[in-house]
């Protein structure tokens, strides 16, 4: 761990990295492909066969991933995309990204995630498509999102930022809407260090995500106008250098060779953080769905503030006095200044403006000791007495 003032600070989260890692890096390093090399290939087709999907599209890093998607869905100026305001303010700019609009729908109060009735009531002639979030690693409710998306003929477009792992009835989130966005930043499930990617099951999405993450650039025989000989290629898109490396992509395979032993560990201490804090009146512990496996990215209690005589903040610096490494996932999207300058106001989701006052994000990942998780247990728990009414 860190040391702060020599203390131990642990942060809400933290990679993990070993010589295997390491040596699968240099490895790269020494051969002949820094980027769009082998090295790529073989980690999209491991990612797919993780995930269950058909085709993965490895990328420079989530948002890339949304954008790319949202390109493939053929979103367009004037068309609405429904999304959570609970969420990284990617899920939402990719839409923008597109001269869209994206819409945000209220959560459900137990899981947090976006509800689908209020997915139905945001539905107009203009929506394209819908971005669930499966925010902190549980999935959302994809059989009743799945039946909307058929009623009205929409696109989903999964954000499993937080999901790798995850399962929805037995299926791994990655393998079940039209496509899933991944990212592979140092605080998710695995890291590429920064990086991302696509997964799908639809041979044409497949096709256009590839073409969008290269400038558009092509120099496929099937697809290409023209054929003038072998140097030929040919820009049918305006996309982008989205490209990931060889050097990232050899770190995701080595990764994605121990997500099960990380994920293992995260449940592990989520059971021993439920387990302590299940009987602390002034707090709420997460709910999960039935039929499903969060992956658990990350760990969130909901402070019954009613119950306190302070307010989240000072929970949140006492607890950072102390060396845990607290955080708040997330400020409403909407909420941002950017946001408001677009017309975006308070009381759009009123569900999500609660759950955002009272909630704090503790520290979770594998590479905590068992002593760190009892110490943050300790700590939470003290805190939170010492403000009980």
């Amino acid at each position: 761990m860190d040391r702060i003032n020599n203390a131990k600070f642990i942060p809400y989260g933290r990679q993990w990295i070993d010589e295997d890692d390491i040596n699968a890096v240099i490895e790269v390093l020494k051969g002949d492909y820094l980027t769009t090399g082998p090295k790529i290939r073989e980690f999209e087709e491991k990612l797919a066969q993780y995930t269950g999907a058909k085709y993965a599209v490895a990328i420079s890093n989530g948002t890339a991933a949304l954008h790319a998607a949202c390109f493939a869905t053929g979103i367009k100026e004037g068309d609405e995309v429904i999304t959570t305001p609970i969420t990284f303010a990617a899920s939402a700019n990719c839409v923008l990204y597109m001269g869209a609009k994206p819409v945000f729908a209220d959560i459900n109060p137990e899981t947090y995630n976006i509800d689908p009735d209020e997915i139905r009531s945001k539905i107009t002639e203009r929506t394209k498509a819908i971005i669930p979030v499966h925010f902190t690693g549980q999935p959302c409710d994809m059989d009743e999102i799945q039946k909307i998306a058929q009623e009205y003929n929409l696109t989903i477009i999964e954000d499993g930022a937080h999901a790798l792992g995850a399962e929805y009835n037995g299926r791994k989130i990655g393998s079940i809407g039209d496509m899933t966005t991944f990212s592979f930043h140092p605080v998710k499930n695995i890291t590429t260090g920064e990086g991302g990617a696509i997964t799908t099951n639809n041979d044409e999405l497949y096709k256009k995500l590839v073409l969008f993450r290269t400038h558009g650039i092509t120099r496929d025989k099937d697809i290409l106008l023209k054929d003038k000989g072998p140097w030929y290629y040919e820009q049918q898109h305006l996309g982008y250098n989205y490209r990931i490396t060889d050097i990232q992509a050899a770190l995701g395979i080595s990764q994605l060779d121990k997500l099960e032993r990380f994920l293992a560990v995260r449940r592990d201490y989520v059971r021993k953080y439920n387990e302590a804090f299940s009987a602390v009146e002034e707090v709420e512990t997460p709910y999960q769905l039935e039929n499903t496996n969060s992956a658990w990215h990350l760990y969130i209690i909901k402070l019954k503030l009613e119950k306190m005589n302070c307010g989240r903040r000072q929970v949140f610096e006492e607890l950072n006095e102390r060396g845990i490494g607290v955080n708040v996932h997330y400020i409403p999207v909407y909420y941002h200044p950017y946001y408001r300058q677009l017309g975006y106001n308070k009381g759009l989701c009123p569900r999500a403006e609660e759950l955002y006052e009272s909630i704090i994000t503790l520290p979770l990942f594998p590479r905590m000791e068992k002593e760190d998780v009892e110490y943050v247990i300790s700590n939470v728990k003290e805190v939170i007495q010492n403000h009980a009414i």
